[in-house]
């Protein structure tokens, strides 16, 4: 799970957005706080409005005061501050609105961000000195949530950070991340870790250096544990494996921060954690239940210390067991399977009826509160009791699991079986999140089940008649062409087409197709997740040109210029696709504003760095008949082997594949053949894919995939296996004895498991097809086209009628739909087109020499 996405479910059931704007006057800031009349201008900066003096101008960084509040004292601190601010003439923003104040601090936002309603931008360390002074006597005992990253001044609501003012990027680890530069130019990153830290060529200003010493003042004796590992974060705090200094007995320790970690309720952590420890209490004496010690507050943070409870998270058990994701599983397994899944949850189901005999409903079950242990799964607890409640009292839990959490109609000890009910489903097809974007997917997931796994006759009655909505307004489910039995692919690509039109959003200016979550950080025009890449799908799987959409995106960049060069991230690829359209112009001035990000960018990859830059410059070279686009092509080319060689050691996190990994060098040492006649490109690509399976393991089912933190292995296109096999084709063109191919057969081994969480191209199925079906043009295996016809007819779990004859695909996490190339629908329509009209045009650079040799068969 990635817990960023869940603060980007707040503002759309549908799509993941920012929380910009209320519909209620009420929740909006702005409306008691007008600009001044005079000599002020303002501006809105996604969940940010800005406000500054006309004639004030600021250094491009320094200390920043952040104001933090709650819920029910923002608008006062605010007013406090805006008035104080406008009659200095000091620049400062603020957040939006009330809800966008409730998402950063709810319990899965970003924990370097927590808390800041307020950012104040003193001119200079004097102004800073007197603002810091001043307000804090205004604002003294207002509350907030303290902001890990700052320094905290006093004990209010004030915290200081040194950082960028303006907008400046540095690229760290292959990302461009945020900059302050030093000294002598260089830009570094600024970095926002959920720490205070100085750059070392800053002074600390006289007026912090007490509150610096105060906050490293604390007497470690006061804290009675020794932490040896954490566990968890979120933003309602740690959790962590430590020993009692008392005895050395382990224990878990559990963290709330005051104020943070909200639920949609506004109850925060240190409420959930008291709450917990009475539960725990009152179910003492249950094996499966954690016992709880002792519930302590050291400084201003709570703890409580309980039991430490064996084994791995239900969440972790299956991916280590799930018959469907391995190639090899026979009938046999998925009996055993069944009948070790079908105990499991009910051992489950048996502690949970412990729980209820002493009058408490759990209120949060899910994989992750699960814990199994034991060669025969046969010591089963559950853990995170914060949302638990006694059965006597009214209300419902404010959090939940996406495809756990009960509906509205759902009370008391029926939340639980609900929730019971959802796992029931999971064990056997975890596609839960499924059914909160559409309740009416219930029935096919069910019926699948029932296909794929020997179930008892009344299981999946029993999961219908508990998960289906209640109520005379449940809607009736939409058929679309998925629920065909041989459905029509030329209907189902238009569909995912008039899908993705229906979404525009051309009123807006921050994007214009709904995506994924990194929209918001990289903006909504580049390729992999902005206007850009659904344009280029749409053209290129022939479902037309749409002049409007190409003003917008036109307009976009004019107004808001790339500040990365890269071809998914920012420039090069609105270029290319510009250029592909026909706005020669416009393609050549973005080329041209990022020469200098080119000249600053060290990072390999094709995602975001050269490679992707360079295979770009190659496009242009042909389109424009330059030889000196392509001199530029083949010095970076140069510049990325002699890199190649400097870099052999993989690290601890994953990159290999085509986005990340030297898979996209390797795509550029063939083009780079193909230009110049020099076989010497092809022994580069070579030891590039032989540096990607340096990243590579040997999984139990025989496959080869990459390694992630030695926790997980991961067979996609965008990190994984699918995105080296594929390279590996391209090279097996000009090379069919090159060294890497040897490893081929076991990296698309990786490819042909029957279930993958997601749909999309990058990191989900349909990368797993792309490179399943390049292997078969090349030479044909009935064996990859009947793995190829099976991922097709998997797309039929993840579709979603939207829009009048549309259908949608869920992005990451499943939790919202996505039309972007990378995690929607605009990747997977250019997939279906590669695959179906046998070009292999996945991407561009891809497929480009190839002519369709084997056909694919429909499924």
């Amino acid at each position: 799970m990635d817990l960023r996405y869940e603060a980007f479910c707040f503002a759309d059931p549908l799509f993941f957005d920012e929380q910009r704007r209320s519909d209620t006057e009420e929740d909006e800031f702005a409306a008691a706080l007008p600009l001044p009349r005079a000599g002020w201008h303002e501006g809105n900066k996604g969940t940010w409005r800005m406000l500054a003096p006309d004639d004030v101008i600021l250094p491009g960084q320094g200390w920043k005061i952040h104001v933090s509040a709650c819920l029910g004292n923002a608008e006062t601190v605010l007013a406090t501050v805006y008035e104080y601010c406008v009659q200095r003439r000091i620049a400062f923003k603020h957040l939006r609105t009330k809800t966008v104040l409730l998402a950063r601090n709810s319990k899965y936002a970003p924990r370097d961000s927590s808390g800041k309603l307020i950012t104040i931008y003193p001119a200079d360390d004097e102004a800073l000195t007197q603002v810091l002074a001043e307000l804090s006597d205004q604002l003294a005992g207002q509350p907030g949530a303290y902001i890990l990253s700052d320094l905290r001044y006093g004990d209010g609501p004030l915290y200081v950070r040194y950082g960028g003012f303006a907008e400046q990027w540095v690229e760290m680890d292959g990302t461009r991340v945020l900059a302050v530069t030093k000294p002598d130019g260089t830009l570094v990153p600024d970095r926002r870790t959920p720490t205070f830290t100085v750059p070392e060529w800053v002074d600390l200003p006289e007026c912090l250096a007490p509150h610096l010493a105060a906050r490293k003042g604390g007497d470690p004796a006061k804290f009675p544990y020794r932490v040896t590992s954490s566990l968890h974060f979120s933003n309602g705090g740690g959790v962590y494996r430590a020993t009692r200094l008392a005895d050395d007995h382990e224990v878990v320790l559990k963290e709330a921060r005051p104020h943070a970690g909200l639920d949609r309720d506004g109850v925060d952590a240190v409420q959930r954690l008291r709450r917990e420890h009475d539960i725990l209490r009152r179910l003492s004496g249950i094996e499966g239940v954690p016992e709880a010690y002792d519930l302590f507050t050291v400084w201003e943070h709570h703890f409580l210390s309980m039991e430490y409870v064996p084994g791995r998270s239900l969440g972790s058990w299956l991916p280590r067991n799930y018959p469907l994701t391995r190639v090899d599983s026979t009938e046999q397994d998925i009996v055993d399977y069944t009948r070790r899944a079908l105990a499991l949850v009910e051992r489950v189901a048996t502690l949970i009826d412990q729980v209820h005999e002493r009058g408490v409903v759990f209120g949060d079950l899910h994989p992750l509160n699960i814990m199994v242990d034991g060669e025969a799964d046969e010591r089963v607890s559950v853990i995170d009791f914060e949302m638990a409640f006694a059965a006597e009292e009214t209300g419902r839990p404010a959090l939940g699991a996406p495809g756990f959490r009960a509906p509205a109609d759902r009370t008391g000890f029926d939340i639980d079986a609900h929730a019971l009910a959802a796992l029931r489903l999971w064990v056997f097809l975890p596609l839960n999140a499924l059914l909160e974007l559409s309740p009416a997917k219930l029935a096919g997931l069910v019926d699948s089940i029932e296909r794929r796994f020997p179930l008892p006759d009344s299981y999946g009655d029993e999961i219908r008649a508990a998960l289906t909505p209640r109520g005379k307004d449940v809607p009736a489910p939409v058929a679309h062409e998925f629920d065909q039995p041989e459905p029509d692919w030329g209907v189902v690509r238009k569909s995912l087409a008039t899908a993705i039109l229906a979404s525009a959003t051309p009123h807006r200016t921050d994007r214009l197709f709904p995506g994924d979550i990194e929209q918001f950080r990289v903006g909504g025009t580049c390729f992999g997740y902005g206007a850009a890449g659904v344009l280029h799908a749409l053209d290129a799987a022939g479902a037309g040109r749409f002049p409007e959409h190409e003003r917008w995106l036109i307009d976009a960049v004019h107004r808001d210029p790339p500040t990365r060069p890269g071809f998914f991230d920012g420039a090069h690829g609105i270029a290319h696709v510009l250029e592909n359209l026909g706005h020669q112009d416009e393609a050549d001035r973005l080329l041209a504003d990022a020469e200098g990000l080119v000249a600053q960018t060290r990072d390999h990859s094709f995602d975001g760095g050269l490679s992707g830059i360079g295979l770009n410059l190659l496009h242009f070279a042909e389109t424009r008949r330059d030889g000196g686009l392509l001199t530029r092509a083949v010095t970076i080319g140069e510049r990325l082997a002699e890199a190649l060689a400097a870099d052999q050691e993989p690290g601890d996190f994953a990159r290999a594949g085509l986005l990340n990994g030297w898979s996209g060098p390797a795509l550029l040492f063939v083009r780079l053949f193909e230009h110049t006649g020099d076989r010497g490109w092809l022994v580069d690509a070579d030891r590039a894919l032989a540096r990607d399976l340096r990243e590579c393991v040997v999984t139990d089912d025989g496959s080869l995939q990459v390694r992630d933190r030695g926790a997980r292995t991961l067979p996609y296109l965008g990190i994984g296996s699918a995105g080296v096999a594929l390279v590996a084709e391209e090279l097996a063109a000009h090379s069919p004895t090159a060294e890497c191919l040897g490893s081929q057969d076991e990296l698309l081994r990786a490819c042909r498991g029957e279930f993958v969480i997601h749909p999309n191209l990058v990191l989900g199925r349909m990368g797993l097809l792309a490179a399943l079906a390049a292997a078969n043009r090349r030479d044909p295996n009935p064996e990859f086209a009947a793995s190829v016809s099976l991922h097709l007819s998997r797309l039929a779990w993840y579709a979603i009628p939207y829009g009048e004859d549309g259908i949608a695909l869920p992005g990451n996490q499943l939790l919202r739909l996505s039309m972007d190339l990378n995690t929607g629908n605009a990747g997977v329509l250019l997939a279906l087109a590669a695959t179906l009209d046998g070009h292999g045009r996945v991407l561009p650079f891809l497929g480009a020499g190839y002519s369709l040799t084997a056909p694919v068969p429909s499924p």
